[in-house]
């Protein structure tokens, strides 16, 4: 997959501010080639985020590797489940498979952040 354009990249940024403000959680997204295995660098980049990280959720897409991985903090966590992340990677990884980088990313950062708000 071809890198962000420009307005790609505010599109996607608005996106995890909303999802922020909706939420009260940090969003972080990485895109490119991750190092070690998808999983384990996901996980530095979330610890990486020091004290804000129990609040926060990443995701990580691997562009060269077709792979995503969401991780969660621990309060995160609470709101957003397991479950719930993995509906949410499943429609990003149809939409990314479809040729929709920018669609799946708006989408996924989209519902992440309203099942964040959604009452469990």
């Amino acid at each position: 997959m071809r890198p962000l354009t420009a307005p790609q990249a505010d599109d996607v940024r608005q996106a995890l501010l909303t999802a922020e403000r909706r939420s009260g959680l940090r969003f972080g997204l990485f895109l490119g080639e991750p190092e070690d295995g998808r999983r384990h660098f996901a996980e530095r980049l979330h610890a990486a985020l020091g004290e804000e990280a129990d609040d926060a959720v990443v995701v990580l897409v691997d562009l060269n590797g077709r792979g995503l991985e969401i991780v969660t903090g621990q309060n995160a966590r609470r709101r957003l489940s397991d479950g719930a992340c993995r509906m949410v990677a499943m429609s990003m990884a149809t939409a990314f498979g479809a040729g929709d980088l920018v669609g799946g990313l708006l989408h996924g950062i989209a519902a992440l952040g309203e099942q964040a708000t959604a009452p469990r």
